[in-house]
């Protein structure tokens, strides 16, 4: 399942479960996790983009080692909100990961590189660090913000308090 709509992508994770975010780019694609509760997002990786068999068998991978619930794919949209080329290449890249059998959600990316970039010129990284890790910091972004909204639309169990 493919949507773009938090709820319905909720709803096919009736448990929860750890999520992977992925920032889809024409050479790389970053990669990050986070945990059970959708809480907070991690970044994992980047893998450098290839022919798509060889793509798949590596995300097959990881997301069996990951023992991940679902995905979620930035999706390069114009600043208006519409379509492009690079967007159409991405839910392409998107229907090519059905046979993983996870629910996909596609989350709008417009900011995530510039703010990833900002922050780290901010924390002064060299251009070197920040190519090195831009791709797996965005797919990070990503994640969160998807997070965020799934957690406020759906709010996920709470965990047993310790304290008694």
């Amino acid at each position: 399942m493919i949507t773009a709509a938090p709820a319905e992508f909720a709803a096919a994770l009736p448990g929860g479960g750890r999520l992977a975010g992925l920032d889809v780019g024409t050479k790389t694609i970053g990669l990050a996790t986070c945990d059970a509760s959708w809480s907070y997002a991690s970044p994992a990786h980047t893998l450098a983009k290839g022919k798509f068999t060889h793509d798949f068998a590596a995300l097959k991978a990881w997301v069996t080692s990951e023992r991940l619930a679902g995905l979620v794919v930035g999706l390069p949209l114009n600043m208006d909100g519409t379509d492009s080329s690079r967007t159409q290449s991405v839910r392409a890249f998107a229907r090519n990961l059905a046979p993983l059998g996870l629910p996909l959600l596609l989350w709008d990316e417009r900011w995530s590189t510039a703010a990833v970039e900002r922050a780290m010129i901010a924390e002064d990284l060299s251009r070197a660090r920040r190519a090195e890790r831009v791709d797996r910091l965005a797919a990070a972004y990503i994640l969160q913000g998807a997070i965020d909204a799934l957690s406020r639309q759906i709010p996920m169990p709470d965990t047993p308090d310790t304290e008694e």
